[in-house]
């Protein structure tokens, strides 16, 4: 497991070093295609906090090159009036869109204040990796790119790269980290939102965009089945909820989205339902909230856990850390565990006088399980792939 990272343009520097400078970008960028083109999800952290793009990719049946060749093979030339217009297969496999891209959390730049700016108010530590929804949609029109063309023999390409469409956005919770108005405002009105039940009700008051959906809370009583998750304005093989008693906890803090999607093969055989998912927890999620995830019928196999390691307090817990975190990897049995919401933002107000942290990693939780049980670490966490992901750093999900 490694972290990706985009070619930096090339600096002013001799005729000799550009040379050397541009051939190590070439070998990076057909590096990246042919990462991309393996097909599995991407995820990309877009500042040193918690706004992510999780790419994944459309299965093969429901792409729309795919769908125009059967429909040519169904009705060969001569038969439609309108056999001349189709594209060939080729251009067919360049234009077509091979990624669904999902924005989590966007935050970009600029201070977030909750209450009041006296009460509460903080700056990133570090500038985001990309600072506008416009530099978003490039990074996703650079992973399109690299995704559906033929390996280049040099780079950068003669042009740059057109913008794409961002797919959807999902906003966990309504605190201004995560639904950052200004940002949020940058993204087209067609873009459709997810967004947590209070976070919904305050989007849909912007009056901004033209779909605001309220996150599902699924995979409760007698129902198991994640694909009732995907609503009207999803394909049928991605489907977006939460997770976690929100009467229970003050202010539903301790949640998750849970993201998942099928890959059905060529065929588009997707009648099993059986799921990969992405659970996405900010402030950490307690395993009881977790356990029907693992009792899901059709079964769902959590492909990566974005849980933080600091324990950050104001009287009551607030993030519950790396200890939490390994309680929650051994119930999900994530393939990745990732870091998020972890960044020590400047700030100020009356809440910063109050604010503890104190910085974990995974070898400390280990350290201090270890010590409270006197027990070793169990084998279900040795196969964890932990990954700390910098700002503008990108993950394959293999």
């Amino acid at each position: 497991m490694r972290a990706l990272k985009y070619p930096e343009p090339i600096s002013d520097q001799g005729n000799d070093e550009k040379n050397i400078e541009a051939q190590l970008r070439s070998t990076l960028h057909q590096d990246l295609a042919r990462t991309l083109q393996t097909r599995r999800p991407l995820l990309t952290h877009l500042n040193a906090d918690t706004t992510w793009l999780l790419s994944l990719p459309i299965p093969e049946h429901a792409l729309p090159a795919r769908n125009k060749k059967r429909k040519r093979e169904i009705e060969p030339e001569g038969e439609t009036g309108d056999a001349g217009t189709v594209p060939s297969a080729a251009e067919e496999t360049a234009h077509a869109k091979q990624y669904f891209h999902i924005l989590i959390d966007p935050w970009l730049k600029g201070s977030q204040s909750d209450v009041a700016q006296f009460f509460s108010q903080q700056w990133h530590a570090h500038e985001s990796a990309v600072q506008s929804i416009a530099e978003v949609e490039v990074v996703i029109g650079d992973i399109e790119d690299l995704a559906s063309s033929p390996l280049p023999s040099s780079y950068p390409p003669a042009t740059s790269q057109p913008k794409a469409a961002i797919d959807a956005v999902v906003v966990s919770h309504e605190f201004t980290d995560h639904m950052h108005k200004e940002t949020l405002l940058e993204v087209p009105p067609s873009v459709p939102i997810f967004a947590a039940s209070k976070a919904a009700d305050i989007i849909r008051s912007w009056k901004h965009f033209q779909v605001v959906v309220t996150q599902p809370t699924n995979l409760t009583g007698k129902n198991r089945d994640w694909r009732v998750m995907s609503v009207e304005t999803l394909p049928p093989w991605l489907g977006i909820s939460r997770l976690g008693q929100d009467k229970v906890d003050l202010l539903y803090y301790h949640s998750a989205v849970m993201i998942a999607f099928c890959g059905a093969g060529e065929d588009g055989n997707d009648e099993a339902g059986e799921a990969e998912a992405v659970i996405y927890t900010p402030h950490g999620i307690t395993p009881e909230d977790l356990k029907p995830v693992a009792t899901a019928e059709p079964p769902i196999r959590t492909l990566a856990l974005l849980h933080g390691l600091h324990d950050v307090r104001i009287g009551r817990q607030l993030n519950l850390g790396a200890h939490n975190g390994l309680k929650v990897q051994r119930l999900t049995k994530a393939k990745y565990w990732v870091g998020t919401h972890d960044e020590v933002k400047r700030g100020g107000g009356i809440v910063s006088w109050f604010l503890k942290r104190q910085v974990y990693t995974v070898e400390d939780a280990m350290e201090q399980e270890i010590q409270e049980t006197g027990q070793d670490v169990d084998d279900s966490l040795t196969d964890v792939h932990f990954a700390e992901l910098g700002n503008g750093e990108s993950l394959l999900l293999e």
